[in-house]
Formats: structure tokens, sequence, C-alpha cells
């Protein structure tokens, strides 16, 4: 019972945090101009670490709303220069211990942030309910903080990534985190009770490598990381991902 309290007050705390940042953003996060990923200052993560696995879901239709996202046209992963140099020393290590990062989202333009708001206020579209929300109702996605009106990722200093296993002279293999990329469920949260000892255990050596690069996690999703300081934080972008 105590598990189960502490992790709504967690939840709570959370959801109350992006209500606030939320309302910030709305009154003081400009969107950039910028026409392209050079001119807002992001370069693309494989060409510092070209051994990184790309698997952008938004660029595709393999994700929650089930189609590609607005603005993504390639599967290419952007961030503001800083950020993709931590991103690349995190790579470096892991892969001197044989492992590797995947990455499923980085800079994410402003139109998709509002195509997810888009699907999530439309209650008829239930097609990817028993994959990516199977213990939610749709309606809850912005209250349980899920889904939100802003996004970190729109500022080039946010990204997705999950973990490799790559043995000597094999194909790189999945490690099991306990989940699949963007369930919106409990068993998502980074410390989670509901997942084996042995799956916390390999979302600990991925937080505990991101970290070391100035990576701060979202306890509710295992895959997130924030960089810190963010380099633009009271600007985001829309330029198309190309």
């Amino acid at each position: 019972m105590y598990v189960l309290s502490k992790a709504r007050a967690t939840r709570f705390a959370i959801v109350t945090s992006l209500a606030v940042a939320s309302a910030g953003c709305a009154g003081g996060v400009r969107v950039s101009a910028a026409v392209d990923a050079a001119g807002a200052g992001m370069v693309d993560v494989a060409t510092l670490a070209p051994d990184l696995r790309i698997d952008m879901r938004y660029a595709g239709g393999d994700n929650f709303v089930g189609t590609r996202i607005d603005g993504y046209l390639a599967p290419r992963c952007y961030l503001h220069g800083d950020v993709a140099r931590a991103l690349a020393r995190v790579q470096a290590t892991l892969r001197a211990r044989g492992e590797s990062l995947v990455v499923y989202d980085c800079y994410r333009p402003v139109r998709a942030v509002r195509h997810f708001v888009r699907w999530a206020r439309d209650p008829d579209d239930q097609r990817n309910k028993s994959r990516y929300y199977p213990g939610i109702d749709k309606q809850r996605l912005f209250a349980e903080g899920y889904i939100a009106e802003s996004s970190g990722h729109s500022r080039g200093a946010t990204v997705d990534v999950g973990l490799l296993r790559c043995p000597p002279a094999a194909i790189c293999e999945a490690i099991d985190m306990g989940t699949g990329f963007d369930l919106f469920d409990p068993r998502s949260n980074t410390d989670s009770p509901l997942v084996e000892p042995r799956q916390r255990g390999n979302r600990q050596r991925l937080l505990q490598a991101m970290a070391a690069e100035g990576f701060s996690n979202y306890p509710m999703e295992w895959w997130h990381y924030m960089w810190r300081p963010e380099p633009t934080p009271r600007t985001a972008y829309d330029f198309a991902v190309r």
C-alpha cells in the first residue's frame, strides 16, 4: 500500500511540475524562425557518433499515433551542439563496454507536439490502445503527465534512448528494459516496482551512463533524458526534420 501511495504522490508532483512548465512556455518561450538545423545551432548526432543506432519512431508509423508525425520527413537525430557532443560521449563510453544507445527521438518540431495534442483529444482514435496505453483512459493522458502541450524536445536538449548489447563480431540486440518505448503506464516509471529487478537494473545502468554526461531522467519514462543546463531554455523550434 505504501508503494502505491508513494507512486501516486510522485506522479502528482510530476504532473504539477508539467502544468507549471507548460504555463511558463505559453508566456515565456518563443518559437524560433530558424528554417533548418544549422540555423538553430543543431547538428545531426550521427555525424559525431556514426555507430549510434537510430530508430526514430515518429518518422514512420511505428508509434502510439500510428502514422508519421507532422514535421518528421527523415529518421534523423538533431540536437544542440553541446547536447549532441555529450550524447556522443555517452555512446563512446557504452561502446567501450560492449553496449550502445538506440535513439527513439531527439529534436521534435513544435508542429509534431501539436499533432500529439490533436491525437490525444480525439476520443474515437483508439487503434493503438492495447499496445501503448492499455491501462489508462485516453482522456487521462494529459492529467497523468504522458502528453503535454509543450516539449523540451522542441528545444533540442531532450532525447529518448534505449540500451543495446553489442557482442564482439555480432549484431547488437535490445536489452530488456521492462517495457517498450512510449508505453503510457506506471511500469514505464524509471524505478517502477512493477518490473523485475533485472530490468530496473538495466534502467539504472542507462541512467548512470547518461547522468555522467549531464543528462537527467524524467522519472515517469525510463527512456526520457534532458541535458542540463539547456542551451536555449526559452526558445522552441519548428523546422522539419529532413
